[in-house]
């Protein structure tokens, strides 16, 4: 079994753009220890009043699977291990586990820490000795050691000697830019000089941090650290979203639970949402594009296996397959769509290709389906005979003042008003209202008109609203297409408009988002 340890608390949290309350990094132990993980690393003890907060909190969680770990350095150059300052802190951090980094490189220990190589030794040896008095399991990471090793094989070994009192010895590929055969390679021949378990610590300068990872336990490794979806400095850390699956599916090397390893995708985009980033649609594994299919032919030859294009099946990591529309699909993947949809009987050729001609003019004209599932359904729905939308546009204008008021009272700013008609039944209404802005105005007299037929309509409420130019070069008479993302509090869908006029493009996005929720309801 390899043990695996999540860094994503100290060395995730140097990504550009993170920075984890106590609260969130509370949160973010809890999901881990769920997931199944064996050790989580919370950071430096004492370093700043947060980080002394959350060390005295985390104290008090009750974890079931995880074991939490305190990181420092070893000791200060020409100084004890008993007076050293973040040794002592280590110990009075009061987790189970302190990890200590020290230099293997000699360039390193010579020309930035400023020592001799012999006092490195020293301070390798010594801190990992007192930390092990304390009763503390400890796990040495040798910094920069693919770099010393291949610089000075002879030092770099004798670093790892020196720690020979740790639990296990982690070779760190610190700046990321080691080869896996290199990583194989120093790897086999450590483990027949240091009888010490070895661990790797893969950082994702050259892309290569997962399979380095890989390669490392192939190699003899028994303990994997990383981050979850990679995050960390520049660019990032080994994805233990992808190692973790890896490990388990394709080499057949148990790191957690199943019912564990189904969390995967939800503990990714957890974290996502914690740090305060877009969940990263295109990571494999537990990406919402990692499975998504868009050529015809691929979706064809799912239809009659899904393992024609899916090297494992998504449940096993709580993702999920999606099949996109799009000017590149055929046939099959509208009645296969339809089918996803529930739309019964199932289309026939005929019907599956009048739909696909419409859309592919369409996607011709800049819509696109992809990303608006809501407007591809109606679109399937208003090919079939008998469908009758809840409401028919009549006619809508939309009006923008610029209110200019007393030269010394300032601008008044802009007014924008909306005229819309609509046939409900056989009733026509005829409504107005102001907006902040032209698209508010629409939605609010559109919203008039029809809550007097659908009272419920008042739950559904825009959340996004994007636009897209889709010809630069054409500047102000551009096609552009809008996204729409709306929401009734239980659930989300998207819907596409486009357009020269960004008004007529916003009002066709608004329209099928108010007519898919009425009709998906049956209001």
């Amino acid at each position: 079994m390899v043990q695996l340890y999540d860094t994503t608390l100290r060395d995730g949290a140097q990504r550009e753009g993170i920075s984890f309350s106590v609260e969130d990094k509370l949160k973010i132990v809890r999901k881990l220890d769920s997931l199944g993980v064996h050790f989580i690393e919370g950071g430096w003890p004492g370093a700043n009043p947060k980080d002394t907060e959350f060390f005295a909190r985390a104290k008090e969680l009750k974890l079931h699977h995880s074991r939490m770990a305190a990181f420092g350095s070893t000791r200060r150059p020409n100084t004890s291990a008993e007076s050293d300052a973040n040794l002592r802190a280590l110990v009075k951090a009061g987790f189970p586990v302190a990890t200590i980094v020290g230099k293997t490189w000699d360039f390193q220990v010579t020309q930035v820490l400023g020592a001799i190589l012999e006092e490195n030794l020293a301070m390798i040896r010594e801190s990992t000795l007192f930390l092990k008095a304390h009763g503390l399991t400890v796990f040495f990471d040798a910094e920069h050691f693919f770099d010393g090793f291949k610089a000075n094989p002879e030092y770099a070994v004798k670093c790892l000697q020196a720690a020979a009192g740790a639990e296990c010895i982690i070779l760190c590929d610190t700046n990321g830019g080691t080869l896996p055969d290199d990583v194989s390679g120093a790897i086999q021949a450590v483990r027949k000089l240091v009888p010490t378990p070895l661990g790797i610590h893969a950082h994702n300068d050259g892309e290569l941090a997962v399979a380095n990872s890989l390669a490392a336990v192939q190699a003899g490794a028994s303990q994997v650290q990383g981050t979850i979806n990679g995050y960390g400095e520049r660019c990032g850390n080994a994805n233990l979203c992808s190692i973790i699956p890896s490990l388990q599916l394709k080499l057949g090397i148990p790191c957690l639970a199943p019912e564990q390893l189904a969390r995967l995708t939800e503990v990714s985009r957890f974290v996502s949402e914690t740090a305060n980033l877009t969940p990263d649609s295109h990571l494999p594994y537990v990406g919402s594009s990692a499975f998504a299919h868009k050529a015809g032919y691929h979706v064809a030859a799912m239809m009659k296996s899904e393992k024609s294009y899916q090297h494992i099946d998504p449940a096993l990591v709580g993702n999920a397959k999606r099949v996109l529309v799009s000017d590149l699909s055929g046939k099959s993947m509208i009645r296969y769509k339809a089918k996803e949809h529930g739309i019964a009987p199932a289309l026939n050729g005929e019907d599956a290709q009048s739909i696909l001609d419409k859309m592919k003019a369409l996607e011709n004209k800049g819509f696109q389906y992809d990303g608006a599932e809501a407007s591809f359904e109606l679109l399937i729905h208003r090919n079939a005979n008998g469908y009758r939308p809840p409401f028919e546009l009549v006619d809508f204008m939309v009006v923008i003042e610029n209110l200019r008021r007393a030269p010394t009272s300032g601008d008044g700013g802009m007014l924008a008003e909306a005229m819309v008609k609509v046939k409900v039944g056989n009733e026509i209404v005829h409504t107005a209202a102001e907006g902040n802005g032209p698209v508010n105005a629409l939605d609010s007299a559109l919203r008039q008109a029809l809550l007097r037929f659908y009272p419920p309509l008042k739950q559904v409420k825009l959340v996004d609203y994007k636009v897209r130019i889709l010809e630069e070069a054409a500047g102000t008479s551009a096609q552009v297409r809008v996204l729409i993302e709306s929401s009734d509090g239980k659930g989300e869908w998207r819907t596409v408009g486009s357009s020269t006029n960004i008004i007529e493009a916003s009002w066709q996005a608004l329209v099928d988002s108010l007519e898919y929720w009425l009709w998906k309801r049956n209001v």
